[in-house]
């Protein structure tokens, strides 16, 4: 977000001062993302975990919405294979994981991760970094959900945060030169 909010023009000027400024949904997302890690880092437990989920689904939600500002939905248009293969990855995931997960957190984690998986999709369409982007934030969710589901191995915290901060670095400055 400090990185958005301090980029300069062209010309040399701070974004933040000009007219445009950086694209609200990206601060939007960034922001919600910042409350989620906030809930997650002061405790693990449940209520904890419905808590950044709930504010990431805010982070999904904002991205979605600029991407499509970006031309997510022509990018799909034109090339649906990669839009629809990040759905179907969420469908196989939810089918593998669901079973696993506590009864009560099923459906909270189905529909958060749908709202992830649409917003990698419309990333796709957008393409270029963002889409890359997405895609490392994508692997860093499922793995948190693989371990959500009980299934943990060594190193999938650093893979986790690495994935997560790549893909939120990818997205903004791919965002940032697309605005």
């Amino acid at each position: 977000a400090t990185h958005a909010l301090r980029r300069r023009t062209p010309g040399g000027d701070v974004l933040a001062d000009t007219p445009a400024g950086p694209p609200p949904a990206l601060l939007a997302g960034l922001a919600f993302s910042t409350a989620g890690d906030t809930a997650l880092l002061f405790d693990t437990r449940e209520p904890a975990f419905l808590l950044g989920m709930a504010a990431f689904l805010g982070t999904q939600v904002s991205y979605t919405a600029g991407y499509v500002g970006l031309g997510a939905l022509r990018g799909i248009r034109r090339r649906p294979g990669p839009a629809l293969g990040c759905l179907a990855v969420w469908a196989a995931a939810n089918a593998a994981l669901a079973p696993t997960l506590e009864r009560r957190l099923r459906l909270p984690v189905a529909g958060y991760s749908l709202a992830l998986a649409v917003m990698g999709a419309a990333a796709l369409g957008v393409g270029g970094k963002v889409g890359a982007g997405a895609v490392s934030f994508l692997a860093s969710d499922l793995l948190i959900g693989v371990q959500a589901a009980g299934h943990v191995f060594p190193g999938q915290e650093v893979m986790i945060m690495a994935g997560y901060l790549f893909g939120q670095y990818l997205i903004t400055t791919g965002w940032l030169e697309l605005a």
